[in-house]
């Protein structure tokens, strides 16, 4: 929004997510007279998002097999499938959606918009409660199909483009190209020729470091595994032999001078499946309980952080919170929360979100649940209980549980 304001604008920030903002600008034009331009669910935005499909077909003359586009409130996509589908009805037009936003592959599932109740901010660019309502018209008769893809696979992709090309994508822009990724490994396709829309390069630094973090597990080149060893002298060596040649990326490791184990959390580069399975193999077999981590989001956005082994905390109740990232959202919560409650767990990192990915654990009496999560509710902010999650309770709940 800088560069923006550098240009001469008036940039007034409003509200913490893209409705917020949507609906204060809405009240502004009534209230002022002004004209409100929207962000794609109008016929003149749709029309001229339309273009980008009027400059693929024209500068690529040859066969063509789909393009991928991808999907936030549906305006490109869907002034891309309306010219495309007119020219050239061959060609097939897909669009992509990061997994935890996903209100357009809903909507066309159930035959009407949906209203997402959480929508992921990691790819901000297309982070929408729910879709336009002549986008959704459009899509619904000319779009081929939604492919949906991890918050993994799509660094993977910008990791990708950074190496093919020197350019780094935001996370919306690499969308796309994650989705035909995804799409071509699925069905085999070789030998095709497939077009993916980058549609951003604003990228800051908190959200790269994620991406650096993350870019090797989306391309399954990286494993984020937890053994448990026995606290006996010369047990580290021997899960350091187990390990054997794979490459250790990342190690961390505290005795516990009170257990009877300790706990080894790491992250190995692979190749192939084959060696992260032989190797896993190979520490069951000596009796050391391995879990394969890599695909559980709570030890890769918090667990892989802690060290110090588990705790017994009675009453504990572990939540995520989405905190909006303003001044004063950190105090809001404490204000509601605490001192009522004891706070037993508290972990934020920066990613670069438009909300703050915060885990937080909280010493709650059974008979005041109730009431914690009325307080809760009434935050405002978005939240989800981790106590189903087993990773949870395997690395962080001490066995002995009070």
């Amino acid at each position: 929004w800088r560069s923006v304001e550098r240009l001469g604008a008036t940039v007034v920030l409003m509200g913490d997510s893209y409705d917020e903002a949507q609906s204060y600008a809405k009240l502004r034009c009534e209230q002022e007279g002004r004209t409100f331009i929207p962000p794609f669910d109008h016929p003149d935005i749709i029309a001229g998002q339309g273009t980008v499909g009027m400059e693929i077909v024209r500068q690529l003359q040859g066969p063509l097999h789909a393009i991928f586009v991808p999907v936030g409130g549906g305006g490109l996509i869907a002034g891309i499938a309306a010219y495309v589908k007119r020219v050239r009805p061959e060609v097939k037009i897909i669009g992509v959606e990061p997994s935890d936003a996903n209100a357009m592959a809903l909507s066309l599932c159930h035959g009407q918009r949906v209203v997402l109740e959480h929508v992921g901010g990691f790819a901000d660019g297309v982070a929408v409660k729910v879709v336009g309502e002549e986008t959704f018209r459009l899509c619904q008769e000319l779009v081929d199909g939604i492919v949906l893809v991890s918050r993994d696979a799509i660094c993977a992709s910008i990791k990708d483009m950074f190496e093919e090309n020197r350019n780094i994508l935001e996370p919306a822009g690499a969308l796309a190209l994650a989705g035909a990724e995804a799409y071509c490994k699925y069905y085999g396709l070789k030998g095709e020729t497939v077009v993916a829309i980058s549609s951003g390069a604003n990228m800051n630094f908190d959200r790269l470091r994620l991406v650096t973090e993350l870019a090797d597990v989306g391309r399954k080149r990286e494993a984020v595994l937890a053994t448990f060893l026995p606290e006996e002298q010369g047990s580290f060596k021997k899960f350091a032999e187990l390990v054997g040649r794979m490459n250790i990326t990342e190690f961390k490791y505290r005795y516990d001078s009170h257990g009877k184990e300790a706990l080894v959390l790491y992250s190995v580069g692979i190749y192939t499946d084959h060696e992260l399975k032989a190797m896993v193999e190979r520490m069951e077999s000596s009796e050391l309980k391995t879990v394969n981590l890599t695909d559980n989001d709570l030890a890769k956005d918090h667990l892989r952080y802690f060290i110090g082994g588990r705790s017994e905390v009675k009453d504990e109740l572990v939540y995520r919170f989405i905190f909006p990232e303003r001044p004063g959202a950190l105090m809001n919560f404490l204000d509601t929360l605490s001192p009522r409650w004891n706070i037993s767990l508290f972990h934020y990192r920066a990613q670069g979100e438009t909300g703050a990915n915060v885990l937080v654990g909280i010493q709650v009496p059974p008979e005041e649940v109730d009431e914690f999560r009325s307080r809760a509710d009434n935050l405002g902010y978005e939240y989800m209980s981790e106590m189903n999650n087993e990773i949870y309770h395997l690395l962080l709940r001490s066995p002995n549980k009070v």
